[in-house]
Parts: structure tokens; C-alpha cells; sequence
């Protein structure tokens, strides 16, 4: 193994590139593998190690950053490794998936004598080595501080707990906000779209729309104690107001299946007797599936 300035970075997609680019920039021997060889060479013309094969990666650092699609390509690249390679090393997993699939995956790795760090990083590869930008991180607290300054060239580090799932968990908290969010954005510009109305005329609006702080503000204390009261708002009133939002994008001969979804909840609430209390009482609802 090298000094405490190498990494092995493996996955090299546009996530994977970035990574591996800001350890270069920050002075780090860098060793890459990528099932598609050609997506490393920038990188090595830049200095970087172009591993044979994922043992060969795995072989060459302590702490081995993984950049993967999800947990099956974690396995299916790290399986073909021997176990003895494995054995002392630390595998940063900034793979997506389940909570569940973070914590198997740690106990196979312990099985083969590695530690598993879960990561989940919550930047584009834009915000790759800006130490404003976050990632969550979880797994054995000693292992964690041990690697932290090399984590921080990524980006800042949340670390949540011992358990390897809960970064994985906020990680997709994080996720159900953001697609959601995402998609309403883009549902909104092809109904603007059908009425001659660009992205960009709609952007000013987009952005004060999407900006829930004052919203979040008020809820979540109110959530937290359980208080729903309709004192501010009712779900009946949201149940109206996501209808007319339905009728004006059907009428436009948009696509009505993101607000036809939006309605349903909000119709199930109302069905569950929770008409006269606030729509965050869907919160309720969601719980129960």
C-alpha cells in the first residue's frame, strides 16, 4: 500500500471522474479501474494508475472509493476480488440503494476482513471539491475520523452514526425531496410549454415556488408534536386547490399523471376523516402506506 496521500477510486462515471480529478488536483497518487477502460484515460494522461483488473485496484490502497450504480455493481465488481486483497482495506461505498442493501453489503465486507464506510454525496459532479457542498457518511466512527481529511476533498462530511444504512437513509430522504421537487418542475414548464410560455419566463416563479423554507419552518414543529390542526390551512381546501392544478393540465392536453397522483393522496386523506385538519396530516397517512 502507499502513503496516506493514494486512493483507489473505482467507477468512472461522470460522478467517478470527478472524484478521482479532485484528488489529482489536491496532490493524491490515484489509482482508477473501470469495466469501460477508454473513460479513464484523461485521468491517466493526468497522472492517475489505470489498474488491470479490480484486485489490481483494490490491491494498490488502503481506502478504496467506490463509484458505482447501486449495490449489484458494487457486488458484481468486488466479488471477482480475492478476499485476501480485501482483507485491511476500506471500502467508501458512494454507491445508491436501500438502507437494507448498505448494511449487507458492510456485514459482507466484514465477512472478508474489509470495513465498509457508506457514503452519499449530495452534489452533482459539478460539486465535486467544494468543501461547501455535503455527503453523509456512516459505519465505524474510528474509521471514519482515521480517513475524514480525505473524504473532505470530495466535499464536507455528515456523519450520522455506527449504523451503515443511516447514510444511505438520509442520503434517500434527501432523494425523495429532490425527485419529487424536480418533477414538479418539470411538469410545470410542459404546462407552460402548451399555453407559449419558455422555461426561462417561467424561472423567476420556479425558484420563489421552490423555495419551502418559510413552509418547513412552520411544519416541522408542528409535525413533531403531532399537532395537525387546521388552524392554518385544511386538507379540503389542498384537496380543491390539487384539483384545479389536475383540470388545468389535462385541459392543456399535458400529461396529468404526476398531479392525478397529487389528488389521490389528497383525496385519501379526506377519506381517512382528516378533511378539517391541516394538509400535513398527510404525513399520517403516508405512514400507513
Amino acid at each position: 500500500m502507499k502513503n496516506d496521500l493514494s486512493v483507489t477510486v473505482i467507477g468512472l462515471g461522470p460522478m467517478g471522474r470527478a472524484m478521482a480529478g479532485a484528488y489529482l488536483d489536491r496532490g493524491y497518487e490515484v489509482t482508477l479501474w473501470n469495466r469501460t477502460p477508454s473513460r479513464a484515460a484523461e485521468l491517466v494522461r493526468r497522472g492517475a494508475v489505470l489498474a488491470a483488473s479490480p484486485d489490481e485496484a483494490v490491491a494498490a490502497n488502503g481506502l478504496v472509493v467506490l463509484s458505482l450504480t447501486d449495490y449489484d455493481a458494487f457486488y458484481a465488481v468486488l466479488d471477482a476480488v480475492d478476499p485476501a486483497t480485501l482483507a485491511g482495506r476500506v471500502l467508501v461505498n458512494l454507491s445508491s440503494d436501500t438502507p437494507q442493501r448498505a448494511r449487507e453489503a458492510a456485514a459482507w465486507a466484514a465477512e472478508r476482513g474489509a470495513v465498509q464506510l457508506t457514503g452519499g454525496i449530495l452534489v452533482p459532479p459539478s460539486g465535486v471539491g467544494d468543501p461547501a457542498a455535503t455527503a453523509f457518511y456512516s459505519g465505524p466512527r474510528d474509521v471514519f475520523d482515521a480517513h475524514r481529511a480525505t473524504l473532505s476533498v470530495l466535499t464536507g462530511t455528515d456523519y450520522r452514526g455506527e449504523d451503515p444504512g443511516l447514510a444511505a437513509l438520509f442520503y434517500q430522504l434527501n432523494m425523495v425531496m429532490f425527485w419529487t421537487a424536480l418533477t414538479s418542475y418539470w411538469q410545470a414548464v410542459a404546462l407552460a410549454g402548451a399555453h407559449g410560455i419558455t422555461a426561462g419566463e417561467l424561472l423567476p416563479y420556479a425558484r420563489n415556488a421552490l423555495d419551502l423554507g418559510q413552509f418547513l419552518d412552520f411544519y416541522t414543529p408542528r409535525i413533531d408534536a403531532g399537532h395537525h390542526g387546521g388552524d392554518v390551512d385544511r386538507l379540503t381546501m389542498g384537496l380543491a386547490s390539487a384539483e384545479h392544478v389536475l383540470h388545468t393540465v389535462t385541459d392543456a392536453g399535458v400529461d396529468g399523471a404526476l398531479p392525478a397522483a397529487i389528488v389521490d393522496l389528497f383525496r385519501r386523506g379526506v377519506e381517512a376523516g382528516r378533511g378539517d385538519d391541516s394538509a400535513s396530516s398527510l404525513v399520517e397517512v403516508l405512514k400507513k402506506g
